[in-house]
């Protein structure tokens, strides 16, 4: 579905429950706590005629829970209409670069908390399972998020570092790792690589010179970016630096500084959105999933120490939090 068509097809919070429903319980609804297929829809009176809420209840004899399409998942206890929801998700997976919670508070005309609040809900949809391995050709690099200035004997200061793997030609998985030590890297490498990948690309970093325990009989191809090096037939990592490229441009571009803390969820949105950037039914696979993982209340996902660091990226404030 593209955004054009979201206004027209959900106009309404009934047609929004009615697609949302749909997404949830394609066999047909089942109550959320016991699983039970013997549930009534609930039916509200009033002076003119009866009204069908969009509100069942489980009529297990153990059970008699009450629940709607939102109970219990990422839209649970929100005060925003879906009809809001279902048009920011829309905005998200549109957007290349992304959507600030500046920008979308101004779409939908909310305060900027609650935008912020609904976009990492939105986020918290587009982490990919740990189970995806990638295979065939991989190529490895890491990339630096935050200021640009250097400590001490060239150690990084104000900089979050971001593994990239990318399978060529296929998936990209971004990873927030606390620093670009051997070891850091190579246990992304080996939780989220296949140890029957092809061939394994990266460059000449001394990071990149740990033990392939898990992967010793995949070639190891190195590209000597030191010796102004960068394509050796078809060994390089520009397709994974190309990824790089765009979201640097999405973090400095759209929302110029991000906490350390939700690094990662905007890693993972960015990762989505440009894994799928072919797939005409995003909008379909994102409510879908929003519609099977658990709630995320506002208290847990604020918690945090009394210090949390920012990662900077231009003097300009979009995501304080």
């Amino acid at each position: 579905m593209k955004l054009i068509d979201v206004p027209k097809a959900f106009a309404t919070d009934e047609m929004c429950l009615a697609y949302l429903e749909a997404m949830r319980w394609p066999a047909g609804v089942r109550c959320p706590i016991c699983g039970a297929k013997e549930v009534s829809k609930i039916t509200r009176k009033s002076k003119s005629k009866n009204v069908r809420a969009q509100l069942y209840q489980c009529l297990e004899k153990t059970c008699k829970t009450q629940f709607s399409a939102t109970s219990g998942t990422i839209f649970h206890d929100s005060h925003l209409p879906l009809s809001k929801w279902f048009t920011a998700i829309a905005l998200m997976i549109d957007a290349k670069k992304g959507k600030s919670a500046l920008e979308l508070s101004r779409n939908l005309g909310c305060n900027y908390r609650t935008a912020w609040y609904l976009a990492h809900r939105i986020r918290e949809a587009m982490n990919e399972p740990d189970g995806l391995k990638l295979t065939g050709t991989v190529e490895i690099d890491e990339t630096y998020i935050g200021g640009k200035q250097r400590g001490h004997k060239g150690k990084l200061k104000n900089k979050d570092v971001v593994l990239g793997i990318r399978q060529r030609g296929g998936p990209l998985k971004l990873v927030q790792v606390t620093d670009n030590k051997a070891g850091t890297l190579y246990d992304q490498v080996a939780k989220h690589v296949d140890s029957t990948a092809d061939r394994i690309m990266t460059d000449d970093t001394g990071s990149y010179n740990f033990r392939l325990t898990k992967f010793r009989d995949v070639p190891h191809s190195r590209i000597r970016h030191s010796a102004g090096e960068y394509v050796k037939g078809e060994v390089h990592t520009n397709t994974v630096e190309s990824a790089f490229s765009l979201l640097k441009r999405a973090v400095i571009g759209t929302y110029h500084q991000l906490s350390i803390k939700h690094l990662q969820r905007y890693l993972n949105e960015f990762s989505y959105r440009f894994n799928r950037r072919e797939i005409a039914d995003m909008f379909e696979q994102t409510v879908a999933r929003m519609a099977g993982i658990g709630a995320m209340p506002y208290s847990k996902l604020v918690e945090q120490n009394a210090f949390t660091p920012f990662v900077r990226t231009a003097p300009r404030t979009s995501e304080p939090f």
